[in-house]
C-alpha cells in the first residue's frame, strides 16, 4: 500500500489527489494519514539503521560469534 500512497504523493502535481485516490480505490482519509505519519516513518527508520550498526559492531567485535 506504501507504494500507491508514494505514487499519489509523486503525481500530486499533474493530477488532483481526489481523482488519483478514487482511481486507484484508496480512501483520501487514508492518503492524508499516511502524508501525517511520514515524519514517524522516518525517525523509526533512523533508529533501526542506528540499532543495525550498533547489532553490526557488537558482532564484529565478538569475532562473529
Amino acid at each position: 500500500m506504501n507504494e500507491t500512497y508514494a505514487f499519489i504523493e509523486a503525481m500530486k502535481t499533474t493530477h488532483g489527489v481526489a481523482f488519483l485516490c478514487r482511481l486507484l480505490k484508496v480512501a483520501r482519509s487514508s492518503f492524508s494519514a499516511w502524508l501525517a505519519s511520514a515524519k514517524t516513518r522516518a525517525a523509526r527508520q533512523t533508529a533501526d539503521e542506528a540499532l543495525t550498526h550498533e547489532i553490526t559492531v557488537i558482532h564484529v567485535a565478538s569475532r562473529q560469534i
